[in-house]
């Protein structure tokens, strides 16, 4: 998008403010406000701010950082059409006062990995589908209180079908093409599913799509979340990952003579995948509670392994329509949307390309249903497990060259800070469980 066009827009629907986007290293959206009559000076000489306080940001002695507008980004906010103080909003790139981008900045560490990508030849595509609870407020709180009790796919009983459908106005409104919307499985639970795109405007759009969705539910006295495992007992919300490479208008997925219809490059991005796993779980599923989700039962993967018709497995091989090459891809199933989306594209990518560049070979694809086998099987098709709880993806996560490399020192590093405070902070805390099964018995 020209300036010139960005201009037009913003004269034609009376923008008055526009927001410089961001995002902080855990995924929250952060931004700079500014009116629309300081947006030609915010492009060509763009906006300083304040880093220190930002999480995973610069130190207070080294704060000053600005932010460089990435104009095909714009849009205006649909919720503020009409009213007096209608905004735009435009997702900004992070640099320091030398001009050189901050090596902190998640948009950055994508960036980078998906030039490492073009540099082999390849353009790296994703499809993310972040599930979530729609949950009612009692008295201004928020309590897990699913807004229905409808199923997957289900009409009847699924009183949010309008909020979803505005939520998809919304959504398209901001420049997002959805594909489908429908109920999930759990009481409460959604799915809006948006079409597959270079991973850096898929990333830009998963943090859209979270702002848009939370906007609109408030509308209706609703609370969107994204929260891997609100309620204990039913299926959490996952945030599963279609991936393909391309090189040029050729899907490199794609092999007619193969098994899957898979290539020999595409196996080799699933066992680099596969092969990393354990030491990208701290980013993919990032929170304490992500862990409540990844458990055998509910449709969660927990076990490294691949196959086409095997839901436990942690990658799947969505069936395609015959001769649409362009529609082999992989699906990876154990990210929920808790996850910060530049930071979790960005270490999906470089587990890929280790195995391509490594030319790694895949375990035998498995299209059975893994949670039926016993332990003795299991074992003895040395099928590994995903990290059981944040500490020990904390501890695969620490160990890691790949993920070092990926996220740079600065990141890497507080990242892990972040993290292991919040882990000590869960396993150190007392839980209304643990007061309801033993203060009275010991």
């Amino acid at each position: 998008m020209t300036e010139e066009q960005i201009f037009e827009i913003c004269q034609k629907e009376n923008v008055k403010f526009i927001n410089l986007q961001f995002s902080d290293v855990l995924g929250i959206s952060k931004a700079v406000t500014i009116p629309y009559t300081k947006l030609k000076s915010a492009i060509h000489n763009n906006v300083w701010f304040d880093g220190s306080s930002i999480e995973g940001f610069t130190r207070i002695f080294e704060s000053d950082q600005f932010l460089k507008p990435d104009l095909d980004t714009f849009a205006v906010i649909p919720w503020t059409i009409g009213t007096e103080s209608v905004t735009a909003r435009i997702i900004c790139d992070v640099f320091l006062p030398d001009g050189q981008p901050f090596k902190g900045d998640p948009r950055y560490i994508l960036k980078n990995q998906v030039k490492r990508a073009e540099e082999m030849g390849y353009t790296f595509y994703t499809g993310p589908e972040l599930e979530f609870f729609l949950f009612k407020k009692e008295n201004g709180h928020i309590e897990p209180l699913p807004h229905d009790r409808g199923g997957y796919f289900d009409q009847s009983t699924d009183q949010a079908a309008e909020v979803r459908k505005e939520m998809s106005l919304a959504l398209q409104m901001m420049g997002i093409d959805v594909e489908t919307l429908h109920h999930e499985v759990a009481i409460g639970q959604h799915e809006i599913d948006f079409k597959y795109n270079k991973a850096l405007m898929c990333a830009d759009n998963a943090i859209t799509f979270k702002l848009v969705l939370k906007a609109i539910a408030a509308k209706y006295d609703l609370h969107a979340t994204f929260m891997p495992k609100p309620i204990a007992g039913i299926n959490g919300s996952g945030m599963h990952v279609h991936q393909s490479l391309f090189k040029g208008d050729e899907n490199a997925f794609y092999d007619d003579a193969e098994n899957y219809k898979l290539s020999k490059v595409a196996k080799q991005y699933i066992a680099g995948q596969l092969a990393h796993m354990k030491e990208i779980c701290a980013v993919t599923n990032p929170v304490v509670n992500s862990y409540k989700r990844l458990v055998v039962g509910y449709e969660a993967p927990v076990y490294l392994a691949w196959g086409q018709v095997n839901r436990s497995a942690l990658i799947r091989i969505p069936r395609f329509t015959e001769g649409n090459k362009k529609g082999a891809r992989i699906e990876l199933r154990s990210p929920d949307p808790s996850c910060n989306p530049y930071l979790a594209f960005a270490v999906m990518l470089a587990a890929g390309l280790d195995g391509i560049e490594k030319g790694m070979t895949p375990p035998e694809p498995l299209d059975e249903n893994i949670y039926d086998f016993d332990d003795a099987k299991i074992k003895q098709l040395n099928i590994e497990n995903l990290p059981i709880d944040l500490g020990r993806a904390l501890n695969e996560f620490k160990k890691s060259q790949l993920v070092r490399e990926t996220l740079g020192d600065h990141t890497y590093k507080v990242f892990y800070e972040a993290k292991k405070k919040e882990w000590d902070s869960y396993r150190t805390s007392v839980s209304k469980w643990e007061l309801d099964r033993y203060l009275e018995i010991y």
